[in-house]
């Protein structure tokens, strides 16, 4: 008996979502779908896809909405191990990185928020996983294993799925534990760069009405980014004594460097060392009733991606750094969640979703990337900046209720409420040195925040009125009240007390100390303050099947993301947008085929930016600022899956984008080399990004997947998969900064071998590459400055093999 028929054994019916059996109501759109010009029959159709985008279980071809549904197959051919991994498998979706807090900031038809990193700013991306919120960025990064699928919901999804969904919601779905006998998975495999993983997960029924399910998972490999020697690169003692000299020093002041003050050895940047375990519980005591429960626990014990000259200097290599900062990351997340789900006749049915997390985190980060070596130890041409967190707790509880219809009506009807709260506090301490560690302070600061709330409450309808079996309209409104507060928040800066011995602010040293003598630290910005807004969001949305298996769709949607506090105890306001969607969704050739397409145009009023800046009076913090004006988002989106034979498969997707922002002065700490002074008074550089394409918005992008599977006889098969990505030029920035700041058109592929045997005990060992070109795919940048250039990128090639057997 395989996998499959284990999951089915014991249902009168079943329907195959991406390898996993479900029944209920999801049975009954399959029917519906069969209907609608689908041959299950001939073994050549598709599977069938079902998800929750509209807070039903849908079958895709009748959701009528642009969304992807990623299966468990895709998800662990692609080798998806984070949220960023999946970005290429959907149209106008991308991630990036953000270097001293190690997270992972989505951007979805060319909407996001690069600087959504800390405990003040939201993303515009909502991130859900079983229906549960994950409001901070750094929850983005966590490692993702044990999935059903993650589907990607493109456009505001405020109405449904709540918090800032401004410009779309992922939500992923954990593999739940089933009633029907014990079976399992597990995975061990290696590669490059020392790279290890393990994954498994059993499902145990208890009783006939109890069963759990454990999933673990270790992922790990040595860091991409080598350290350079100081050696050949720092002057020597008697050239450093000249070069101090020359600069107006005296011989009693001068100080050798030590060549030990550069990292060598030690874990090396962009390392991966990442666990992660979830024990799933199903209590199902009659037809009526089910709760799902889980807990969670992720460990994360690598490096943060580093800062890379993108021209390196002579000598040495792309993927190295000369750092004088040991890269660390310490983080610990414990999450619970959970779902009941309570059916009171065969038409009302009654949900509960709760979920709470608990984030630890400290990080260190060289933040200048090593771009210039230096020539004596109080270089001012050169810069020693630490970016360290010294602690952050991100707490945070949802709940929602919702009360739903069931079965066919005339009218299909959704009622809810939802409460989120989250408690955070911080330190995050930023030295900043001329030359090494050892020479004098050009500016450093610490950033203690002790309490950053969030409270938000929300009530929300949708009602579908099905005119007919061809026609249907649904109209949905989501009224939110949000409250922010910050608590005690302080800014403080270095006193350049000349009766301070000059040297980076120690983790234990706290800089509001009374008992501060002789004050090195004076606190130049309180943060406290109190921000309160509330929005009223709607849906209106026509639908209809034009013929059998085709439907066409129009919407128009609004999404909010709620203003709040920033330092200095200021304010920005709430954005706003308006989305004009229409769609075609086609099933033909028996079922064999599926193609998708959403024409969409969004204006965005009060679009949030957040960036680290300097202020004019020499401080340091986060700013954000609302652009003026519109910012509009034109763009159109097609996907084709296709099924020739039982045993190919081809899917592709295209995505064209066209972007311009509204009105509005932006600065950033990443961009040394910005015009000074700026015209906003408050910011000491700044540009103009007055109808600039917005970041991560490349005009076109394409994914290519084709796999066919090979019979080789007593149930084994051997199957080739290829994917192929490709994407035009685009910016890295808002602030279009010449070409350092912009990503060139590029392409990878993907490739993977996979030798199948079915037997009772199914097994199979893949073989598997990416970024087979080995292309240098920068995700950020920034700018000395001097206009020396530095970036983030994607993995280089990697390859490996992994073992699997299903038990």
């Amino acid at each position: 008996m395989n996998f499959r028929t284990l999951l089915c054994a014991s249902a009168a019916t079943c329907v195959v979502i991406g390898g996993v059996a479900v029944g209920g109501e999801a049975n009954a759109q399959a029917a519906r779908g069969r209907a609608a010009g689908q041959d299950a029959s001939n073994g050549v159709a598709l599977d069938e896809i079902i998800v929750t985008a509209t807070r039903r279980e849908t079958r895709l071809q009748e959701a009528p909405i642009a969304v992807t549904a990623l299966s468990r197959q895709t998800l662990e051919k692609e080798r998806v191990v984070t949220i960023a991994d999946a970005t290429r498998l959907a149209p106008s979706f991308a991630a990036t990185t953000q270097g001293d807090h190690g997270v992972i900031t989505l951007t979805m038809r060319g909407i996001g928020n690069d600087s959504a990193k800390t405990e003040y700013a939201d993303p515009e991306v909502a991130l859900f996983v079983d229906g549960v919120y994950s409001p901070r960025a750094e929850g983005a990064s966590s490692m993702l294993f044990d999935l059903d699928s993650i589907e990607v919901l493109r456009g505001p999804q405020g109405t449904l799925w709540g918090r800032n969904s401004t410009a779309g919601a992922v939500n992923m779905q954990t593999a739940k534990p089933t009633l029907d006998s014990v079976y399992g998975t597990f995975t061990l495999g290696g590669g490059n760069y020392g790279r290890l993983r393990a994954r498994g997960a059993v499902n145990v029924p208890i009783t006939d009405t109890l069963a759990l399910r454990f999933a673990a998972a270790h992922e790990e490999h040595d860091g991409y980014v080598s350290y350079q020697s100081p050696t050949g690169q720092i002057p020597g003692i008697d050239a450093q004594r000249a070069a101090y000299l020359a600069a107006g020093g005296t011989a009693a002041g001068f100080r050798a460097i030590d060549p030990n003050l550069f990292i060598q050895n030690g874990p090396r940047y962009s390392s991966q060392d990442q666990s992660a375990v979830r024990l799933s519980a199903l209590w199902k005591p009659n037809d009526q009733f089910s709760w799902n429960l889980s807990y969670e626990y992720f460990a994360d014990r690598g490096t943060l991606d580093a800062n890379l000259m993108q021209t390196p200097r002579p000598g040495q290599k792309f993927w190295s750094i000369l750092a004088d900062t040991p890269g660390y990351v310490h983080r610990d997340v414990n999450t619970i969640r959970s779902r009941m789900d309570y059916q009171f006749n065969p038409d009302i049915a009654f949900t509960y979703i709760a979920g709470y997390s608990h984030y630890t985190g400290e990080s260190d980060f060289d933040q200048d990337g090593g771009t210039h070596a230096p020539r004596w130890f109080a270089d001012p041409s050169t810069t020693h900046q630490e970016d360290r967190t010294n602690y952050s707790r991100y707490e945070s509880m949802s709940h929602e209720v919702q009360v739903k219809s069931t079965g066919k009506h005339t009218i299909d009807w959704i009622l809810g409420l939802y409460y989120q709260a989250e408690d955070n506090k911080i330190r995050f301490d930023i030295p900043i040195f001329n030359g090494t560690e050892i020479g004098t302070v050009g500016w450093q600061g610490s950033f203690i925040q002790p309490k950053e709330t969030v409270r938000s409450e929300a009530a929300f309808g949708q009602a579908t009125w099905n005119f007919s079996d061809q026609f249907r309209v649904t109209g949905g409104l989501r009224y939110t009240s949000d409250h922010r507060k910050n608590e005690r928040g302080t800014n403080n800066a270095w006193a350049f007390n000349a009766a301070c011995p000059q040297v980076p602010i120690d983790p234990g040293t706290d800089p509001l100390s009374p008992a501060q003598n002789p004050r090195c630290f004076n606190t130049y910005q309180h943060n406290d303050a109190s921000f309160k807004s509330d929005k009223l969001t709607w849906l209106a949305r026509a639908e209809g099947d034009l013929t059998q298996g085709l439907l066409a769709y129009a919407s128009v949607s609004t999404g909010y993301k709620s203003g709040g506090t920033q330092d200095g105890g200021l304010f920005y306001r709430p954005e706003t947008l308006t989305n004009y969607e229409a769609g075609l969704k086609l099933t033909f050739l028996g079922g064999r085929a599926t193609w998708n397409n959403a024409l969409y145009h969004e204006d965005f009023k009060n679009f949030q930016q957040a960036a680290p800046v300097t202020f004019s009076d020499g401080g340091h913090g986060l700013a954000i600022s609302n652009l003026r004006g519109k910012t509009k988002v034109t763009g159109f989106e097609s996907e084709l899956s296709f099924r020739p034979t039982a045993d190919d498969m081809l899917q592709a997707y295209v995505a064209f984008l066209h972007t311009k922002a509204g009105s509005g002065l932006l600065g950033s700490n990443d961009y040394a080399n910005l015009p000074s002074p700026c015209p906003d008074s408050r910011i000491g550089a700044c540009v103009d990004v007055t109808g600039n394409t917005l970041p991560h918005a490349p005009d076109f992008a394409t994914q290519v997947v084709y796999q066919h599977d090979f019979h080789l006889g007593n149930g084994a098969t051997l199957t080739p998969r290829a994917s192929f990505h490709y994407e035009t030029s685009s910016w890295l920035s808002l602030l279009h900064d010449g070409a350092g700041d912009k990503q060139r058109s590029w392409h990878r592929t993907d490739l993977n071998l996979e030798y199948r045997v079915n037997a009772d005990r199914p097994w199979s060992i893949t073989a598997w590459v990416q970024n087979l070109e080995d292309k240098k795919v920068r995700t950020n940048a920034g700018a000395t400055s001097d206009n020396i250039y530095t970036s983030q990128y994607q993995p280089p090639r990697t390859f490996g093999m992994d073992f699997r057997v299903d038990f």
